[in-house]
C-alpha cells in the first residue's frame, strides 16, 4: 500500500510540474506555440489531479463526471485545431484517454472502490482492447520522443556545428524542454494505463 502511494505522489508531483512549466510556455511564443501549451498544461493538471492517492482525496462519484466533460470539450478543442497542425491529433488522443479512464472510474468497481489515477484503475476495468491500443500508441510515442531527444553528433559545416539556427531566448522557449515535457507525459499516461 505504501508504494501504491508513494508512486502516486510521484506521478501527482511530475504532472503538476509539467502542467505547471506548460503553463509557463503559454505566455511566449506564437499563437499557435501558445495554443499547444495551454493543452499541455491542462493535460498535466488534470493527469496530476487524476495521480491524487485515493488515501488522500477519493473524489466524489460526479467527480469523474465532471472530469469526462472537461476532457470532451479537449477532445473536440483538439479535433478543431489538428486542421491547423497536426500535434493537435496527439492531444486529442491524450483528452480521449482521459475521458476513457474517467468513464472507467466512474463504472461499476471504480468510485466503489474509493481508487484514482495510478493507484486503484486495476478495481475499475476498462475496455481491454482499447486500453492495450491506448499502451501501444503510448509506448510508440515515448519511444519516439526519447529518441528525439538523443543529441545526435552535430556535423562540421563551415567550420562550426550546424545548429539549424540562433537559440531560442528565454528558458521557456527551449524545444528541448518542451519535448522533455511532452516525454514526461507520455511515460505518465501510460503508467496510468498501465493500471487500468
Amino acid at each position: 500500500m505504501h508504494g501504491q502511494a508513494m508512486s502516486g505522489w510521484l506521478l501527482m508531483a511530475l504532472c503538476a510540474l509539467t502542467g505547471a512549466y506548460c503553463l509557463l510556455r503559454t505566455r511566449s511564443g506564437t499563437a499557435e506555440e501558445r495554443r499547444t501549451a495551454r493543452a499541455e498544461a491542462l493535460m498535466g493538471f488534470g493527469m496530476a489531479a487524476m495521480a491524487v492517492p485515493a488515501a488522500v482525496f477519493a473524489p466524489p462519484a460526479w467527480g469523474w463526471a465532471v472530469y469526462a466533460a472537461l476532457f470532451c470539450v479537449a477532445a473536440l478543442r483538439a479535433l478543431w485545431f489538428s486542421r491547423r497542425s497536426g500535434h493537435h491529433l496527439h492531444h486529442l488522443v491524450g483528452s480521449s484517454a482521459m475521458v476513457y479512464m474517467a468513464v472507467a472510474m466512474a463504472g461499476p468497481g471504480g468510485a466503489a472502490h474509493g481508487g484514482h489515477g495510478s493507484h486503484a484503475m486495476a478495481a475499475a476495468g476498462g475496455v481491454p482492447l482499447l486500453t492495450g491500443l491506448l499502451l501501444a500508441y503510448y509506448a510508440v510515442y515515448v519511444l519516439r520522443s526519447g529518441a528525439r531527444l538523443i543529441p545526435v553528433a552535430a556535423t562540421a559545416t563551415s567550420g562550426g556545428p550546424a545548429t539549424g539556427g540562433a537559440p531560442a531566448t528565454g528558458w521557456t522557449m527551449l524545444p528541448e524542454l518542451a519535448l522533455a515535457c511532452r516525454l514526461t507525459m507520455g511515460i505518465s499516461m501510460f503508467a496510468m494505463l498501465l493500471t487500468l
